[in-house]
């Protein structure tokens, strides 16, 4: 049976997530997802532009077949929100560690990470939307960010039995701790009297006089 297009490619990116999860980043080139998929390289190339568009579409791929599985019903609460975010960031690295690694390298940018932290942001804004941030929103975004990109990189450093189960929420805690206020910041509901002409104000200042 002749597969389509579509079938084709899915097939090329199981294929390839296989071979990384089973090998490592080091493994996944054109010549080997191409031997593994039962293919011709040349092949690869009606759909690939190169390796590196090979990696994005299985990052991509692998990615959104996570959060599929994993999706949650958004909280009403915004800082709920970002929790739920730290708990899928931390799950995806911790299952995907060789696909995470590719993701984190310095120097390349992949669409799928770029994508994380349009996301991130967006719930760190909703957060400064209800007065609960004490840094600016850039810092925030960025300290959760390193925060959880550290967590996943110290848990794969470890053998599974010997990773601490409590160290991610510990760091997300510390975090926390370090961008949200205890309370909603008042909004400032003053009148801007910088508007008001020199009679205007002169006015008010007789009414405030008043008894």
């Amino acid at each position: 049976m002749v597969k389509s297009r579509s079938e084709t490619r899915a097939h090329i990116l199981e294929t390839a997530a296989r071979l990384l999860d089973d090998e490592g980043a080091a493994a996944l080139t054109i010549r080997a997802v191409a031997q593994a998929a039962g293919l011709q390289a040349p092949a690869l190339y009606r759909f690939f532009e190169d390796k590196d568009a090979l990696l994005d579409a299985v990052a991509e791929h692998v990615f959104t077949t996570y959060v599929t599985g994993k999706a949650a019903a958004r909280d009403g609460d915004p800082v709920a929100d970002l929790r739920a975010g730290w708990d899928a960031h931390i799950g995806f690295g911790v299952a995907n560690a060789a696909l995470f690694g590719l993701l984190v390298t310095p120097g390349r940018t992949s669409p799928v990470a770029e994508a994380g932290l349009v996301v991130l942001r967006a719930r760190v804004h909703r957060i400064a939307e209800a007065g609960r941030l004490r840094v600016p929103e850039r810092l925030a975004a960025e300290l959760v960010h390193a925060a959880g990109t550290g967590a996943v990189l110290t848990l794969l450093a470890r053998r599974p039995e010997d990773r601490d189960p409590g160290l991610a929420e510990a760091m997300f805690e510390a975090v926390l701790a370090r961008i949200l206020t205890d309370a909603p910041t008042p909004t400032d509901t003053s009148p801007d009297l910088s508007k008001l002409t020199v009679a205007e104000r002169a006015l008010l200042a007789e009414w405030l006089d008043r008894d």
